[in-house]
Parts: C-alpha cells; structure tokens; sequence
C-alpha cells in the first residue's frame, strides 16, 4: 500500500510507526505476520501510486521483480532504499491502526530522487 503516516519514534531501539485504515488488505497482512517492510520508491516508477492504491490488492506484485526479506515480507527490487521490521506493538487510538516496528534490516540501494506525496496528483481525505 502506499503508506500516508509513517514516522520514526525512536532511535534506541530503532521503532518506526506506520498508520494502516483497519479495512485496508495491508492491515490483515501485518496483523497476520507479524512484520512489515516500508520502499522508498524512485521518482520514476510514479506508476506504482496506482498500482499500490489499486482495485485490486491482491494483484500489487504481479508484474513486478520482489524478494522475500529476513521475516518475508517482500523487497522490491527496483526500489531506492527499505526497511523492515518486525512489529512489536499495535495501537488503535483513531479511526487507523498504528503498527510500531522494531528495523530489523535496512538498505540505501541508489540515490535517484525519490518518489514522494508531492508526485501524487490526488489527495487523502482519510476515507479507505
């Protein structure tokens, strides 16, 4: 999914939190294994806005060249830079559950401009 809240929480130990809408494919998914990975994506790969926001989430990886990560979760080969972690808390304070995940791997793959919001012609209301 393409993530709209993520933030680092802590340094020691290394925690990230990532904000899910509870009815999102993606939350299951978490919940289920226990770990998720977070992309930073190249500017250039701008289809992937619709293609990780699409009808279909099951089909997401279809097409597209991935690995299984220390804890399975799958690492996009063409992506700039990841991290993965291993959930260690979840929090439902809203209307969106907060998974806080302790980076367990990280790699910098390349220094092309990243992907960002400001690439995205539509905008979040908050509505899944």
């Amino acid at each position: 999914m393409i993530a709209s809240w993520v933030s680092q929480i802590s340094y020691d130990p290394p925690l990230l939190t990532v904000a899910v809408h509870p009815m999102r494919y993606t939350n299951r998914l978490i919940e289920q294994s226990g770990c998720f990975a977070l992309h930073l994506l190249p500017r250039s790969k701008r289809e992937y806005l619709s293609r990780f926001k699409g009808p279909d989430p099951e089909k997401k990886f279809e097409g597209i060249d991935w690995r299984a990560g220390a804890g399975g979760c799958p690492i996009l080969q063409d992506c700039i830079g990841y991290i993965e972690c291993d959930v260690v808390d979840s929090i439902a304070p809203g209307n969106h559950t907060l998974f806080i995940g302790r980076a367990v791997n990280a790699k910098n793959v390349s220094e092309e401009p990243v992907l960002t919001t400001l690439d995205y012609s539509g905008s979040y209301t908050g509505k899944d």
